[in-house]
């Protein structure tokens, strides 16, 4: 008779939670999340003191820069007022370079209202208010040297020439301003014949704009110049009576050349008239003709 077979062994089966285990592992997990709340409100906190300690270095170091920066400019400025407000920086010596016609001391004297003035405060248009009573100086520098020097440098005025006056001859420089009063022209400088009047202000500024713009070994040899309108200067050269037409002041460097050839190619036992004004078309005729 067959054998039979045996029923395969079953798994117990497991078994249900119960209420309390139930209540037991809810009262655990919420144990954790308390636990887990704590330590991440704990983490929080030393994240924010950590913050808060990082926050207060950075204010404390910028405010102490900052402090530091104020310190040292407040320094700096109470340094500079006081230097600048020092005696040893207010001016004591004022000298004056430049003068041959004025007296430099008189000059001298005419700015002493400014001894004692802060070097910083010294204005160069108070300067040039003092400097405009003298009628020589045509134009002025200064500069100033610490501790306490102010040095002005003066440009006169040069003449170009002499006019007759009433009171005499008056050497004029090239605005018209007048330089001196002499009883003989100067050598080297030419006696200006001139119209009265507004024409003879406006051939002025011609003979003027020539005179400055002609080589200085050609002016040396002008005895007398006249013109009566702007492009028709003329002068005489000195002991030998030859007269020039130079015309007006543009291209005199070219004119001198053309001048100095024609008189080493002429006869200068006669008098000449050597006409230069287009001194691409040099004219020369006997004066006595």
């Amino acid at each position: 008779m067959a054998d039979t077979p045996k029923a395969a062994p079953q798994s117990p089966k497991p078994s249900e939670p119960t209420a309390r285990e139930l209540r037991r592992s809810a009262a655990r997990a919420r144990r954790e999340a308390r636990a887990l709340e704590r330590q991440a409100g704990r983490d929080r906190r030393r994240a924010e003191r950590g913050e808060v300690r990082r926050f207060t270095r950075h204010s404390r170091r910028r405010r102490a820069v900052v402090i530091g920066i104020v310190t040292s400019f407040s320094a700096l400025l109470a340094g500079v007022i006081a230097v600048t407000f020092s005696p040893l920086m207010s001016l004591a010596t004022i000298d004056v370079t430049g003068t041959q016609r004025l007296d430099a001391a008189e000059v001298t004297a005419a700015l002493d209202e400014h001894l004692g003035t802060p070097l910083a405060f010294v204005a160069d248009s108070a300067i040039g208010d003092d400097l405009a009573q003298f009628a020589l100086i045509r134009s002025y520098s200064t500069e100033i040297v610490p501790p306490n020097t102010l040095i002005v440098r003066i440009v006169e005025r040069a003449p170009i020439g002499a006019v007759e006056a009433p009171a005499g001859l008056e050497l004029v420089d090239a605005a018209g301003v007048v330089v001196e009063t002499v009883d003989a022209v100067p050598e080297g400088l030419p006696l200006i014949q001139l119209a009265s009047g507004e024409a003879g202000e406006r051939a002025f500024a011609s003979v003027a704009d020539v005179l400055i713009s002609i080589p200085r070994e050609v002016a040396a040899r002008v005895e007398t110049v006249t013109a009566t309108t702007r492009d028709d200067v003329t002068f005489e050269l000195r002991g030998s009576g030859h007269v020039v037409m130079w015309g007006d002041a543009e291209r005199s460097a070219q004119k001198a050349r053309v001048l100095d050839a024609a008189i080493a190619a002429t006869d200068q036992g006669t008098r000449w008239v050597y006409d230069v004004s287009a001194p691409d078309s040099l004219v020369v005729r006997d004066a006595n003709g």
